[in-house]
């Protein structure tokens, strides 16, 4: 009975060791897993801040050239080479009817020149409100897709943790229902096997009591006078009536004790059916996590093919 019950705490005690190890080792991928997915949004974030640098010096070095600034014409290093002599002949349009050379100080085209200059500006003005506010645009949508995409990826990513969060306690009210089974179990088969001991021990005692060994049947050997009521060279034991009872006792016993055997190899059958099905289910979900992370992935480089064809086409 002892070395019973021993081997029953043990077979408990390396299940309990099983079961905390796969939780271990469920929570090292759950760990793994959260560390590859910050990994691949940290590089993202990454390459989208230098898409956005490179964007950016892209666009000021052709839309923000020195050339299309107000102030160019007063800093132009070519000006005196772009700019025409006072007086090129003596039929120059820009003379006076007189034939008077142009004077020092003078400025006959100020107004058309000014108005010229502030269409200019007006228009370089207008054109980089325009492109300005094509950026903007642009940099509004590069956010919003990106802030979508992040939503979208926290919701699978806190779905994905509630499934396995279910998936977990399902097996941990699995393997409390089987423990506290296995504990029913064994109470039950110990309070069995000490009510059969003790009723063994009282039927010892009982047939050690009223059995013939010991009160001495005095019907075995009566002695003729009352001086010596036994004669104990006329004993020649138990009767066979007694015999055959003890034989009988002696088959009921290992009747009994076959039929204990045969009910604990049951019960061992079934705890290693019941084990074998939770190692089977256990399996299961397993592979099903995997699938799931495949699928995860292929998703998530799906996403991410589309997103380097969205930056490519812009």
């Amino acid at each position: 009975i002892d070395k019973d019950a021993l081997d029953a705490q043990v077979k408990e005690r390396k299940i309990q060791e099983a079961t905390e190890k796969a939780q271990h080792e469920r929570f090292a991928c759950d760990m793994k897993k959260n560390d590859r997915l910050m990994c691949l949004l940290e590089e993202r974030q990454k390459n989208e801040i230098k898409d956005l640098h490179k964007a950016l010096n892209e666009f000021q070095k052709n839309f923000q050239k020195p050339e299309t600034r107000r102030e160019f014409d007063l800093n132009d290093p070519q000006a005196l080479k772009k700019d025409r002599p006072a007086r090129v002949s003596d039929d120059d349009p820009r003379c006076t009817i007189s034939g008077m050379q142009k004077f020092m100080g003078e400025d006959l085209n100020y107004d058309q020149r000014m108005k010229f200059q502030k269409e200019q500006i007006r228009e370089w003005s207008l054109q980089q409100q325009k492109d300005l506010k094509n950026a903007l645009a642009d940099q509004k949508l590069a956010d919003d897709l990106y802030d979508k995409f992040r939503i979208q990826l926290d919701r699978k990513i806190m779905e994905e943790q509630r499934k396995e969060e279910e998936s977990r306690r399902d097996v941990c009210a699995a393997t409390k229902t089987f423990n506290r089974i296995q504990a029913a179990e064994l109470d039950h088969k110990n309070a069995l096997e000490k009510a059969q001991k003790i009723k063994d021990d009282m039927d010892e005692i009982t047939c050690l009591l009223q059995g013939d060994f010991l009160s001495e049947n005095p019907d075995q050997a009566i002695g003729p006078s009352s001086k010596h009521p036994v004669l104990v060279d006329r004993w020649k034991g138990m009767s066979q009536e007694q015999l055959m009872a003890i034989r009988h006792f002696q088959k009921e016993q290992a009747l009994e004790k076959q039929r204990e055997r045969e009910q604990e190899r049951r019960r061992d059958a079934e705890w290693d059916r019941q084990r074998l099905q939770a190692a089977r289910a256990l399996l299961l979900w397993e592979r099903q996590q995997q699938r799931q992370d495949r699928v995860q992935r292929q998703d998530l480089d799906v996403r991410n093919a589309e997103l380097s064809q969205e930056q490519k086409a812009k």
